[in-house]
């Protein structure tokens, strides 16, 4: 409750001086407790039509003596999480954060069905703004990712352009929109977020 607080504070100090917040440093193993638990509700459409939608869910869980993020079906250890990028030339995230930062993404991947591909994004942070979703008004880094997606089994390649607002206070995305052209957009949005217990 006091950390949170505090947060309001320094965001409406923030908010009042127009001035730009710290570089945020990536979250740590130490900064996730048991009990956190995050709920996204999301949505795939192809020109209005409504194609797909759900919930997807994270939640801290002590698993084995080892904390971990449980989806639903499976555990994945945070420290695997918060290591995955590390060394990385053309990371997800390159921390720490700060407003006008770029970068290069490209990642190398295999999907539910086994089709392989690769993303090849530039990457830039427009603003540290306060953004209003189900869940509630957080502060939030607006980060625009703009290249493309190939996938080497179809050999197809497609403009793609993503947009994800990433809560510093949360250690999360708290919104993410992309849009795949020809109609397609993916919404993804936090609609509950439960504190440790």
């Amino acid at each position: 409750m006091i950390k949170k607080v505090i947060f309001q504070l320094i965001t409406i100090v923030l908010l009042l001086s127009g001035c730009k917040p710290s570089p945020t440093q990536p979250p740590t193993l130490n900064d996730y407790k048991v009990g956190e638990k995050w709920t996204w509700k999301w949505e795939s459409s192809v020109e209005g039509e409504i194609r797909g939608e759900g919930k997807d869910i994270r939640e801290v869980v002590d698993h084995n003596g080892v904390l971990g993020l449980w989806n639903g079906f499976d555990t994945i250890p945070i420290a695997k999480i918060l290591n995955k990028e590390k060394g990385n030339s053309s990371p997800f995230r390159d921390w720490p954060l700060t407003v006008g930062k770029k970068w290069k993404y490209e990642s190398e991947w295999t999907n539910e069905s086994g089709e392989k591909g690769k993303t090849s994004q530039d990457v830039e942070i427009i603003a540290f703004e306060e953004l209003n979703v189900v869940a509630g008004k957080f502060m939030a880094y607006k980060i625009q990712y703009d290249g493309f997606i190939e996938n080497y089994e179809v050999g197809g390649k497609g403009k793609v352009t993503d947009v994800f607002w990433y809560c510093p206070e949360l250690k999360t995305n708290v919104k993410h929109i992309q849009d795949g052209g020809n109609g397609f957009l993916y919404t993804s949005e936090l609609i509950e977020y439960t504190g440790a217990k």
